[in-house]
């Protein structure tokens, strides 16, 4: 008779190119996030298991990263890059407008190319300084700039500033870690504060009344004002412990608005307290902390800048979505990040931790 062959001698290659410490503080985070989402998708039938197929869809993008080597990952860099550019032209050209909005194009089936430049625009630049290692002087990084501002501008006229500010913020990251100096740092500050009353004239009118809201919730309460009220209601109400799973009143009584999607932080902190957003803080502060030190440790630039991107990136969803959900920042449209329900964006996560993977498994095998 054969043997049978034991189960852990057979999986364990395929699981041991997870990185352990950040697989355990993504699937709590995880675990948090279906737990939320039972409650805050109450009302909406089949919106909890469409959650766990995006989450474990994402676990299956992480693993497609995590087993490719950085030096396919710079490979791809720039066809990833030209082709997500080439389909924003084609939105900006014929794309399909769904709410007054441009942002998708049919390709056989349709997609949101924006959504591909958060994860392009850091290998790109990763790619572009890893390649001029020793001659990184102000060209590079006014080369650098303009492959940025290209993708940013295409998304913002679309227009899309949550995402175009995700997609500025992962660009930016790369340059500054690629030795971008303060004092032109400073210089762009006091030139983008310079250029305000210009922005203002060209920002959409819904994007205005974004800021004026932001100012004053309370000037249009039951309309433009509502959502900035009823969430910080719902996370002031939670107090110190909160109000108990499955019994937040904003949540369940339909004030919350996007309770699932965009404000689905309002319904966590409504039910789980201070307490609990400082449990979610704590594990986004241990992912973040984690992808630097691997990217600290990383042999090359082209990982480092592409590791130390990724992990500011998870910052910026948080940071971003915390803040307009608790009234201290405009309504951008940014989800929380593995909280939030949404395709899309779980698989540009997935994609963004496996990537961390990769090159500290990488690592781990040059060193050995």
């Amino acid at each position: 008779m054969p043997q049978k062959r034991a189960l852990w001698p057979m999986i364990k290659p395929y699981l041991t190119i997870f990185d352990g410490p950040l697989t355990l503080i993504v699937l709590l985070i995880f675990g948090i996030s279906m737990v939320t989402m039972y409650s805050a998708g109450v009302g909406f039938p089949g919106r909890l298991e469409d959650h766990l197929r995006n989450i474990l869809l994402s676990l299956l993008m992480m693993w497609i990263a995590a087993c490719m080597p950085p030096q396919m990952l710079m490979r791809l860099a720039m066809p990833a890059y030209v082709v997500g550019v080439g389909l924003l032209v084609g939105v900006a050209l014929f794309g399909i407008i769904k709410l007054g909005a441009r942002r998708w194009i049919n390709i056989g089936i349709v997609i949101q190319p924006s959504e591909i430049m958060k994860i392009a625009m850091p290998l790109m630049l990763a790619w572009f300084f890893q390649k001029r290692e020793t001659m990184i002087r102000w060209p590079e990084f006014l080369v650098a700039g303009v492959l940025l501002i290209i993708p940013v501008v295409l998304i913002m006229r679309q227009p899309d500033l949550g995402t175009a500010t995700l997609v500025m913020a992962s660009g930016f990251y790369v340059i500054f870690l690629a030795g971008l100096p303060w004092k032109l740092i400073i210089g762009l500050a006091l030139a983008g504060i310079a250029a305000m009353p210009v922005g203002w004239s060209m920002m959409h009118d819904y994007q205005r009344e974004r800021v004026m809201t932001l100012i004053d919730p309370t000037a249009d309460p039951l309309g433009k004002g509502f959502h900035i009220i009823q969430s910080t209601i719902a996370i002031g109400s939670g107090g110190i412990p909160g109000k108990g799973w499955m019994h937040g009143t904003q949540g369940h009584l339909q004030f919350i608005p996007e309770r699932t999607t965009d404000f689905v932080f309002a319904v966590f902190s409504e039910e789980f307290g201070l307490i609990g957003n400082l449990v979610l803080c704590s594990l986004y502060l241990l992912l973040i902390g984690r992808g630097l030190l691997i990217a600290a440790n990383a042999p090359t630039l082209f990982a480092r800048l592409l590791a130390g991107a990724l992990s500011l990136m998870f910052f910026t969803y948080a940071f971003v979505n915390m803040g307009m959900v608790s009234g201290i920042l405009p309504v951008v449209g940014v989800p929380l990040p593995l909280m939030s329900y949404g395709g899309t964006a779980f698989v540009t996560l997935g994609l963004g931790v496996g990537i961390l993977m990769s090159i500290q498994r990488h690592r781990k095998l040059v060193q050995s």
